[in-house]
């Protein structure tokens, strides 16, 4: 009888910490990442009352099984359930949702820690972190090749800090022309010609508006001289004139005296430029030496992009202008054509300052800024951590879990969330795996068995109540 009296209360206490389990799961049904427990109980020390025999030839008799008697129950494992939970759209840019056995990696106090829960944020500093601060950690982009990541030892990443606010200028190198010339046009055949404009910009991001003409040979109606009539600033200055600071050629032609561009008289097509079969002319800007710290001194076609001269009369490398797109056509006396700024490839367009509008994070973990002149820099990439055993990580609470030498170890490098074939999911959050069902169910399961082994309690004192009223 007093072997029930313990059995029951063993019975009470496992399933006690199996509600406790319970409870704690269903209080987190709504908590972000949570991963759900279970609880898996176990039979205790058998007491053995008479041991097996075996068969006995010489007294004719068979074999025995053992009498044992089980002293309880006791807790055998409580495990978390890895499943990934359902999926909630924030529209935050820097939430994340974990698909597959991955887990970001946070550093708390110099110590790598795991989490399920990609709800980020940045602070003031611009890095990457938790909503208890715990820093986000990933690859830096090579300094070798801004395009490139490098994977090493995992550190904080920074996507918003400082120098990642702006996005550097880029100097326009290429410009064509594109459209029909009618020779028919009447003020082709004037000194004014058909002028056409287009905004080209300098290695410090400056603005600059460059004005072509186009004039027709007044013997060759397939001949029309382009020249550059003024490259113009942002205050309507022109940096050609006098006390501008610079100098052009067009095609290694004086301002004024430009370009021939040919066409087939026939067929209207392109032919070439100067009697050459060549595509393209080069613009070139000179700084003027004894103005060059006068008004065009910002003006930074250096080629190198630091925006510095080595001397003062150094030459500015130009800029190429395809006009082999241009045809010669009947266009009702008028002509349709225009200057773009880059060239037929979309490239060497230039670009302004830029400065960060948005991030995106990609499949991949892949930080990228975008910026307002249309750069899109890698700014970072987001490590995750794999382990043996998922389960045998420790949780520590506030989301996280640390390693223990069950869950294998972490190297410190990390890897890619794709490697293992994962992907993280921007704007979306990994809810709770809680299922209400199963818990409520277990919760009922785990009532009843609470209630018998009350019972047990119950009924052995009732029987040891029973024998001490022998004596009576």
């Amino acid at each position: 009888m007093m072997r029930s009296l313990y059995s029951g209360v063993a019975g009470l206490k496992t399933h006690q910490t199996k509600m406790d389990v319970i409870g704690n799961n269903i209080a987190n049904v709504n908590t972000v990442g949570f991963k759900a427990s279970s609880v898996l109980f176990k039979d205790v020390l058998y007491q053995t009352t008479q041991s097996a025999t075996g068969a006995n030839a010489q007294t004719g008799t068979g074999g025995t099984n053992a009498k044992q008697i089980g002293l309880g129950t006791s807790l055998a494992t409580i495990s978390i359930t890895q499943i990934s939970g359902s999926a909630q759209a924030t529209n935050n840019p820097y939430d994340l949702m974990l698909a597959g056995s991955s887990f970001f990696i946070v550093e708390r106090g110099g110590v790598n820690y795991f989490t399920k829960v990609g709800a980020f944020k940045t602070d003031a500093a611009g890095n990457l972190v938790t909503g208890d601060g715990d820093l986000v950690m990933g690859w830096q982009i090579d300094p070798d090749n801004p395009n490139q990541i490098r994977r090493d030892t995992v550190s904080p990443l920074r996507p918003e800090a400082v120098e990642n606010k702006i996005a550097a200028p880029e100097m326009t190198s290429k410009l064509y022309m594109s459209g029909n010339i009618d020779s028919t046009d009447p003020f082709l055949q004037t000194a004014d010609g058909v002028i056409r404009t287009v905004t080209i910009i300098d290695t410090l991001g400056y603005t600059y508006t460059v004005k072509f003409r186009f004039v027709q040979d007044p013997t060759y109606a397939n001949q029309y001289t382009l020249t550059v009539d003024s490259i113009t600033d942002v205050d309507n200055v022109d940096i050609l004139g006098t006390g501008g600071g610079y100098t052009a050629t067009l095609g290694g032609n004086p301002i004024g005296t430009g370009v021939m561009v040919e066409f087939d008289a026939d067929t209207g097509n392109f032919t070439g430029i100067d009697g050459n079969p060549v595509n393209s002319t080069m613009l070139v800007i000179t700084p003027t030496p004894p103005n060059l710290d006068g008004l065009g001194d910002k003006f930074r076609f250096d080629g190198d992009g630091d925006g510095l001269y080595t001397t003062p009369d150094r030459d500015i490398p130009g800029i190429d202008v395809d006009v082999s797109s241009l045809r010669m056509y009947g266009d009702g006396g008028q002509c349709d054509f225009q200057v773009h700024r880059g060239g037929t490839d979309k490239l060497g367009e230039g670009r302004t300052v830029g400065t960060l509008e948005d991030v995106t994070i990609g499949l991949d973990g892949r930080i990228y800024g975008v910026y307002s002149n249309g750069v899109s820099k890698l700014l970072g990439q987001i490590a995750v951590a794999n382990f043996v055993n998922p389960a045998g990580l420790e949780a520590i609470g506030g989301s996280l879990y640390k390693q223990t030498k069950n869950s294998g170890e972490f190297d410190g490098i990390g890897q890619e969330v794709t490697a293992g074939g994962g992907r993280m999911t921007q704007g979306v959050l990994e809810m709770s795996n809680v299922d209400l069902s199963q818990e409520f169910t277990e919760m009922i399961v785990t009532q009843r068995g609470f209630q018998a082994n009350s019972r047990i309690i119950t009924v052995s004192d009732t029987l040891i109540e029973e024998l001490v009223n022998l004596k009576r």
